[in-house]
């Protein structure tokens, strides 16, 4: 995978003294370098403090060419208070002789999206920090403030409906390139395939154990519990249960072959204040097949494969 230490999300950057010299030293060899964004006055400049010298980003260089129409001022009045990353323009005295710096996030931006043109494939795992949610998945920064989606249905097996189920805004997490429409600069993220085949997920509970899940569908037949984002189970039906409630359940049994486990309620439980932290099976590299059924699977393979578009 591309070394994504260069273009991190904004944020993740590890902290560096801004100093006069190292702001120098930036300007000279085009280094990306970020600080918080203080606020953005009227005519959308943002201001930043650059360890007691000031700093601009005018609106032209606030956000990449490509972002157009109202989000792009969304995007500007948003990150008042957040993290910017950027690339100093020039160095200059103020109207009392004082340097203040002139930036470009914009001018990082781009680099950033030149360098995943000619490096990032399908398949890929990054570290992503969360920026928005919506119904339909979650806005990940994928690097300097380049934004992709990670749809909802692909946030983990188990269906949810919501992504604020698994991550919150903010959050750092990983994610692999499902993939990417180069032309229009779309990028699209996938998280299920990093937390754990059904076997990987089923091992770590047994027959004759009673675990915390969560209710996912109620059916007519029964209930769907979650006991892991990538794995479920099947309840006998029961009355007052609703998706998203906390429940205490029994492992019945547990079958690789038919890729079921079957359990049964024994309470209802308190919700939980904070989604179940993410427990990935895979954590970087560069992913070509993902085969989520156990060997032995007595139907078809349940799998994703990556590949690259054809040129």
């Amino acid at each position: 995978m591309p070394e994504n230490k260069l273009f991190p999300p904004e944020g993740l950057r590890p902290p560096v003294r801004l100093t006069l010299s190292r702001l120098r030293e930036a300007l000279e060899s085009g280094a990306v370098l970020e600080a918080p964004v203080q606020r953005c006055d009227a005519g959308h400049t943002l201001h930043i403090d650059l360890g007691g010298i000031p700093g601009r980003i005018s609106r032209p260089e606030a956000i990449a060419p490509w972002i157009n129409g109202a989000e792009r001022d969304i995007a500007v009045l948003s990150r008042v208070g957040k993290t910017a990353c950027f690339k100093v323009q020039r160095l200059q005295a103020d109207e009392k002789g004082a340097p203040e710096a002139v930036l470009s996030r914009r001018a990082a931006q781009e680099a950033a999206m030149d360098f995943f043109l000619e490096s990032l494939e399908p398949g890929m795992v990054l570290a992503c920090r969360v920026t928005r949610l919506e119904p339909y998945g979650a806005f990940v920064d994928v690097g300097c403030g380049i934004v992709a989606i990670l749809p909802i249905e692909l946030m983990s097996v188990s269906r949810i409906n919501h992504p604020g189920v698994r991550v919150r805004e903010g959050q750092k997490i990983l994610a692999a390139v499902r993939s990417f429409d180069r032309e229009n600069r779309r990028i699209t993220m996938t998280m299920r395939e990093l937390l754990g085949t059904w076997m990987e997920n089923a091992s770590r509970f047994a027959a004759g154990e009673t675990v915390r899940g969560t209710v996912r569908s109620v059916k007519e037949y029964g209930s769907f519990i979650e006991l892991a984002p990538n794995l479920s189970g099947l309840a006998d039906a029961r009355e007052n249960l609703s998706p998203g409630d906390g429940v205490s359940v029994y492992i019945k049994s547990i079958r690789p072959e038919r890729m079921k486990i079957k359990l049964q309620i024994v309470e209802k439980l308190p919700p939980q204040e904070e989604p179940e932290p993410l427990r990935y099976q895979i954590t970087d590299g560069k992913l070509d097949r993902w085969t989520y059924s156990p060997p032995g699977y007595e139907k078809e393979p349940v799998e994703t494969v990556f590949t690259a578009p054809s040129p």
